[in-house]
């Protein structure tokens, strides 16, 4: 990695995770010059936090990994068939699975019919969509706290209840759900200053 803000691969969590560990160098590579809406970090910081809440949740290193690549896909020119020979048929299924079907010309109807496939999945696929909006969460609290216009802050908290309402459904009693529960709630109860 030549850009010096780019996170460094070798992060701790991923000392005993060398499917991961290659997942953020490839994600930080196909990201590069990407940055994040919410604070101008470099984009794969999202990435690298949902992969990180699944390892502190002891998932393993497949699902860890494919955390880290779930928005290849969706922001990038990268294809199925590359992350599958990569990173296994395992890891390019649950990418897939998280991924907006952008055949769906309605951005609603894409985050509906994501919601649907992932609750279909299930299991792996559901703990990998929980973590990334978890980090969402998050991101949205800082947009907020920075004058995100209020239209879109509804519209997001609006599609996280949901998100958060089927993973109910697909994986209840998950650690990860109840992490996504206590940030919508301080969302709505402590919300920052100028949110």
């Amino acid at each position: 990695m030549s850009d010096k803000t780019d996170p460094d691969p070798n992060l701790s969590f991923v000392d005993r995770l060398p499917l991961t560990r290659a997942a953020i160098e490839f994600a930080s590579e196909h990201h590069a010059g990407q940055r994040r809406r919410a604070d101008e970090a470099p984009f794969v910081l999202h990435p690298i936090e949902a992969a990180s809440l699944l390892e502190r949740s002891h998932y393993p290193d497949h699902v860890v990994a494919a955390a880290v690549l779930h928005d290849v896909l969706e922001d990038t020119d990268v294809q199925r068939s590359e992350l599958e020979s990569r990173f296994g048929a395992d890891v390019a299924e649950l990418v897939a699975t998280v991924s907006d079907d952008p055949s769906i010309a309605n951005e609603e109807g894409q985050k509906d019919e994501t919601r649907e496939r992932v609750r279909k999945a299930g299991g792996y696929a559901a703990a990998v969509y929980a973590a990334d909006k978890i980090s969402k969460v998050r991101e949205l609290r800082t947009m907020m706290a920075r004058g995100i216009g209020s239209d879109e802050v509804r519209v997001k908290r609006e599609r996280y209840r949901k998100s958060l309402a089927m993973l109910d459904e697909a994986i209840p009693g998950s650690r990860l759900v109840e992490l996504l529960r206590f940030e919508l709630e301080a969302l709505d109860k402590l919300p920052p200053e100028g949110g």
